[in-house]
C-alpha cells in the first residue's frame, strides 16, 4: 500500500468516548489497527473530543498518533503540535466565556448539581461532590468562586438524572446564549456561544488545506451533531450504532455499535485502505 499524496489525503476527525473507546474506557485492538492503517495511508487522523487536553493526550499516545491539530473541550480548544512545548503541543486557539450567568441559571433548576470548569490554560476547578469525573490535578472551590473563573467549558453532573432529564433542564434553564451538549452518559457540557466540534473542525480543515469533500468524522453523542452537519455538507459523517436517533439523523451514514468495532468498519472504507 503506497501512502496517499498530500492532495489526496482526508481529514479524519474522531470522537473518543463511545467511538474509539468502549464505555469501560478500553480500546479494541481492531479499532487501534484500523486507525493505524488510516494514519499510515497518509490521511490526517486526529481527535475531536469533549475531553480536556491532558486526557486527550493519553488517547493520542495509546493510538500512536501525532496529528498537527487536535480539537478538545468540544471545540473550545485547538491544540497544535509543537516540538518545543513540554508535551509536544501548544494551545493554538482557545475560546472562552464568563460562566457565572449560566451557572446561576442551571443552579436555579438543578440545585443539587455538581460543577466543573476548565480555564484557558487547562486548569480545572470543581465543586464539592463532583466524584463522577476524573479530577487528577483539579482544585475544589466554592460555587461562587467557580463563577469568577474565565472558562473554556462548564460541566454539570447531577446524580439520578438521565440524558432525557438533562434535555428538559436545558429547556428550563434557557441556555440559548451558550453552546451545550449532553454527554453519552448523563452530564451537561457547555461551551462558549457558537463554538462546537464543527466550528473547530472547520478551522482545522482550513489550516490543513483539505477540501470539505474530503472530511470524515465519526461520533456517537449529541455533542457530535454540529460536527456531523458540518461534514455532511460535502463529506462523510458516521454515527456509531448506539447513537441516539437525533445523532443518526444528522449523519450521512450509520455504522455498527462501538462494541462491534463500528469505527473500524467505517474507517477501512476510506481511500488507500484496500
Amino acid at each position: 500500500m503506497s501512502p496517499l499524496s498530500h492532495t489526496e489525503r482526508w481529514l479524519v476527525a474522531l470522537d473518543v468516548d463511545g467511538t474509539i473507546l468502549h464505555e469501560d474506557e478500553t480500546l479494541s485492538p481492531v479499532v487501534v489497527d484500523a486507525i493505524a492503517r488510516v494514519r499510515d495511508a497518509g490521511h490526517a487522523v486526529t481527535l475531536a473530543t469533549g475531553r480536556a487536553w491532558q486526557h486527550s493526550k493519553t488517547i493520542l499516545d495509546a493510538l500512536a498518533l501525532e496529528p498537527e491539530y487536535v480539537v478538545c473541550a468540544n471545540g473550545a480548544v485547538i491544540m497544535r503540535r509543537d516540538s518545543e512545548a513540554p508535551d509536544g503541543y501548544r494551545r493554538e486557539h482557545v475560546e472562552t466565556f464568563r460562566p457565572m450567568p449560566v451557572l446561576q441559571r442551571i443552579r436555579d433548576v438543578l440545585p443539587d448539581g455538581r460543577f466543573m470548569i476548565e480555564d484557558p490554560v487547562g486548569r480545572r476547578f470543581y465543586t464539592e461532590g463532583m466524584f463522577e469525573w476524573n479530577l487528577d490535578g483539579a482544585e475544589m472551590v466554592e460555587f461562587d468562586e467557580l463563577g469568577e473563573i474565565i472558562a473554556t467549558r462548564v460541566v454539570c453532573v447531577s446524580p439520578g438524572h438521565t440524558s432525557d432529564d438533562f434535555l428538559k433542564i436545558v429547556e428550563q434553564a434557557g441556555l440559548h446564549q451558550v453552546s451545550y451538549s449532553i454527554g453519552w452518559t448523563a452530564w451537561l457540557d457547555i461551551a462558549p456561544e457558537g463554538v462546537d466540534k464543527g466550528t473547530a473542525a472547520e478551522r482545522m480543515r482550513e489550516w490543513l488545506g483539505i477540501p470539505l469533500d474530503r472530511v470524515f468524522v465519526a461520533g456517537d453523542g449529541r455533542n457530535d451533531i454540529e460536527m456531523f452537519r458540518w461534514a455532511a455538507q460535502q463529506g462523510r459523517a458516521v454515527a456509531l450504532g448506539q447513537a441516539p436517533d437525533e445523532v443518526k439523523q444528522a449523519a450521512t451514514e450509520v455504522t455498527a455499535h462501538v462494541e462491534a468495532d463500528g469505527l473500524a468498519l467505517a474507517l477501512l472504507s476510506l481511500p488507500g485502505l484496500s
